[in-house]
């Protein structure tokens, strides 16, 4: 049996490594289209202003994309040195869209972004603007191959486990591709990048409408900002209700966990605004709930009920039981690949073979399985609640006051007096991390919610680390969260600095803060 510590040490390990990366992610996906818009406006007016507003957005576009492919590298690598076992059981699978991203995805904008900075000069500006184009797709394609292979994590589809090999091997790659739990996540988690995109500029924009400088260039780069972070965070909402209603399908342990639902209600349920979570009576003390929304969100339906945490745990229950025969089954074909009783009991019972492998946390040998380990089995099927219940809530609370920033600042807009609203550019100052804050939250709602599995159903977590010393894992953190603290302070004195000295960073000579050219 491996030892809770080192699982415990390698999942801190990778998902440090994953939030100090997605610090960087949602900006480089927000930013990125922002560009394209400002320098579509410059190809067609041909006022200087907007290639100003691109280049400058480009260069902390630029430093914020350096620092999140620094970050991001290391990831991939982790698979093969923390999580080896993972990578020999689902690597035809998993490892297949990671490979689609690096040849397509990842070397097309990394050849843009180049182009982009250094061929101002020298390409025209339809050309520059369709490098820009494709620099953008580029890094939005990065992400769907990414977020193909985590969908299939949550929702493991298009697979099937071969008793021969050990292991997981893929039988329908477009069922991978088109995962319903992938492409909702795709779209939801981008378009939260374009909020993030969005909050900065319309952020940053604030604060120089607000000390009164450069104001051309500011009015213009928030009116850009509003209009397209209204548009991304209504998107957000909308594709979040989609998210839900995937979740609910395939992951209804992570749905009952988000809503505290230890009983099944009758359909529709409510959906629960606040509650007094007692995890350790199983049951919530108080709460305030909205008749009905959660069951339209979770079922799309006024009659389908969703399992409480009770009714989901007894029928993990009768799993882990099935997964018990399946172990035994394998465990026979291991010793003897002719034997066709065991064959047969294995095809019989091989989609409760995860479950049954919980228990191996416990004992060696599952045959030997006690009723209290299989009463810490079927616990450990649920992820504690109250993290994930009020992580979500915090989550949405900050979408729906980007939403109502976003629709003001709009509004602002299109009666020309985004400047005459100092209310307004102050809550957007204030608001500047709310989508960094939303955005972490959402991946450990979605990360720790599939708990105990790494791949949901199919393999647990506690079998997919490496064989690695306690040591090494604690001296490897803390040389992760070091090097990595480093490159963000590095981030923030660059991003301050540049954003403090504004467009006259660019030195055109138009703007505050610079020297006027001879």
């Amino acid at each position: 049996m491996i030892p809770d510590q080192l699982v415990d040490l390698s999942r801190l390990q990778f998902a440090a490594t994953a939030m100090y990366h997605f610090l960087f992610v949602p900006l480089t996906l927000g930013m990125v289209w922002l560009l394209v818009i400002m320098e579509a406006v410059y190809v067609m007016t041909g006022a200087v202003v907007w290639k100003d507003m691109t280049r400058f957005w480009g260069k902390l576009f630029g430093i914020n994309f350096a620092l999140g492919v620094t970050t991001g590298i290391t990831l991939e690598f982790q698979f093969g040195t923390n999580w080896a076992y993972y990578s020999h059981y689902v690597g035809d699978i998993f490892g297949a869209p990671l490979a689609i991203e690096g040849l397509m995805a990842f070397f097309l904008e990394s050849t843009f972004i180049g182009l982009f900075f250094f061929g101002w000069d020298r390409l025209p500006k339809t050309q520059h603007l369709m490098v820009t184009s494709l620099m953008a797709i580029g890094t939005n394609l990065s992400a769907l191959w990414i977020l193909i292979a985590n969908g299939w994590m949550q929702n493991p589809v298009g697979a099937a486990f071969s008793w021969q090999t050990m292991r997981m091997e893929m039988v329908d790659f477009w069922a991978v591709v088109f995962n319903p739990d992938a492409q909702a996540k795709f779209v939801h988690t981008v378009s939260a990048g374009y909020v993030t995109g969005a909050m900065f500029v319309l952020s940053i924009s604030s604060w120089y409408l607000l000390k009164g400088r450069d104001i051309e260039f500011a009015k213009r780069s928030f009116r850009v900002a509003a209009a397209f972070g209204l548009a991304s965070v209504a998107s957000v909402i909308v594709l979040g209700d989609e998210s839900g209603y995937t979740v609910g399908e395939a992951q209804q342990t992570k749905m009952a966990a988000l809503e505290a639902m230890w009983e099944t209600e009758p359909a529709p349920a409510g959906l629960k605004l606040l509650a007094g979570i007692n995890e350790k009576a199983g049951r919530n003390d108080w709460e305030i709930e909205i008749p009905w929304v959660m069951g339209l969100i979770g079922t799309r339906s006024v009659s389908k009920t969703i399992p409480g945490i009770r009714e989901i745990k007894e029928h993990n229950r009768r799993q882990i039981v099935d997964g018990i025969t399946a172990v035994q089954a394998l465990e026979a074909l291991r010793k003897d690949r002719h034997d066709q009783a065991a064959l047969a009991t294995l095809e019989q019972t091989k989609g409760d073979l995860g479950f049954g492998l919980l228990l191996k946390r416990y004992t060696a040998d599952v045959a030997q399985a006690t009723p209290a380990m299989i009463d810490r089995a079927v616990d450990d099927t649920v992820p504690p609640v109250s993290p994930m219940f009020w992580s979500f809530r915090v989550m949405v609370g900050l979408g729906f006051a980007m939403l109502v920033l976003f629709a003001m600042a709009f509004l602002s807009t299109l009666r020309l007096q985004c400047a005459a609203r100092p209310w307004i550019m102050r809550a957007a100052v204030m608001l500047l991390p709310a989508p960094w804050i939303a955005s972490e939250l959402g991946w450990f709602v979605a990360e720790y919610g599939r708990q105990p599995w790494t791949i949901y159903g199919v393999l647990p977590t506690h079998l997919s680390v490496s064989t690695l010393s306690v040591a090494s894992l604690y001296g490897s953190l803390a040389g992760f969260v070091g090097f990595y603290t480093l490159l963000l302070v590095v981030e923030m004195y660059l991003m301050v600095k540049f954003a403090r000295i504004g467009p006259g960073s660019l030195g055109t000579g138009r703007y505050q803060f610079e020297p006027k050219p001879v």
